[in-house]
């Protein structure tokens, strides 16, 4: 479990289909959130506080998630440098993108010694069940799309939060 409250990175970006990952947090897990970290050339906001590392250590944020994307979901040299800030401020990082923060030698040495953890949320648990389509018991709802940042990871919760208030 990624430890809470986290704090949504939106760093330089200006694409708000890029944020989708800090959007859905804020969106669906918006009580976990502290608030978003954002520069000057970043026009996108997801209307929470605006902070650093330090007014988000203050309160008391835990996790820095890297909640952007981009086109071939690599770390680009911006969000590796914040990262490492929230780092050593004692902060964990979480990242959803393609490139494995593990994979970052500077980031797993400062992590390391600052005692904090790197999440790469993309890597799915060693006992994870795939569909086989075979009858299980319970209900389930799969979303499905033919490419990236369709909706799908928005659609789903918002669909199950509606059935949910229907049963």
């Amino acid at each position: 479990m990624i430890p809470g409250p986290f704090l949504l990175y939106l760093g330089h970006s200006v694409d708000e289909v890029g944020i989708k990952t800090s959007r859905g947090l804020a969106t669906f897990r918006r009580e976990d959130c502290v608030g978003e970290w954002r520069h000057d050339d970043s026009p996108v906001t997801l209307g929470m506080p605006r902070m650093g590392v330090a007014e988000a250590s203050a309160a008391d944020a835990r996790t820095l998630v890297l909640g952007i994307a981009n086109a071939g979901g690599q770390l680009e040299a911006a969000p590796a440098g914040d990262a490492l800030v929230a780092i050593a401020a004692g902060m964990n990082v979480a990242s959803g993108l393609h490139q494995r923060l593990r994979d970052v030698p500077e980031l797993v040495r400062t992590a390391a010694d600052a005692g904090v953890a790197l999440f790469d949320v993309r890597d799915p648990a060693a006992d994870l069940r795939v569909g086989t389509g075979k009858f299980r018991a319970g209900n389930r709802l799969l979303t499905v799309g033919t490419d990236c940042s369709v909706g799908k990871m928005c659609a789903t919760p918002a669909l199950r939060d509606a059935m949910r208030a229907h049963a």
